[in-house]
């Protein structure tokens, strides 16, 4: 099916499952590199692509107003880079709870994919019992990306 083009493809934009969870990097850029405008462009691109909810794992610094605005639902947790494999439930109690609407389209972003990132994508596919291999997990999630997930990601990822 093809998807109209309008607006800006967020940085790193890729379908984890396609046409219901997706991941890039922060809407707008991050950093100094943020930009309203660009985020604005982002929103529409996503929109255009069926996404209808965000969940962004940057904390409640990030605010929901951009979000509210352009009519997609929104939720943030404050994921550090270093956070433990035992603090992962959290993250994956939010994604089951928005993936949990049938029509649900998500879009998961941090400032960077990095391995945080990466493995809690990893884990949440091993925990959603969509795969129970966490080695198939992994892989899957490396190809998705087109990187390695390094160790801090890796022992995110729960056994099986």
């Amino acid at each position: 099916m093809s998807k109209k083009s309008t607006g800006l493809e967020p940085r790193g934009f890729r379908w984890v499952i396609t046409d219901r969870l997706a991941v890039s990097e922060r809407v707008g850029g991050h950093g100094f590199q943020h930009r309203k405008v660009r985020r604005e462009e982002e929103l529409i691109w996503l929109t255009d692509q069926g996404i209808n909810s965000i969940v962004s794992l940057l904390g409640p610094a990030q605010s929901s107003q951009p979000y509210d605005t352009a009519g997609f639902r929104f939720g943030a947790l404050d994921v550090a880079a270093d956070i433990e494999p035992e603090d992962t439930m959290p993250v994956f109690d939010l994604l089951d709870e928005v993936m949990s609407s049938e029509d649900a389209v998500v879009l998961v972003h941090r400032d960077t994919i990095d391995d945080t990132l990466a493995g809690l994508l990893a884990g949440y596919l091993i925990h959603s019992s969509m795969l129970e291999d966490p080695i198939v997990a992994t892989d899957v999630i490396q190809r998705i990306l087109g990187r390695a997930i390094g160790p801090e990601g890796r022992r995110l990822i729960p056994a099986s």
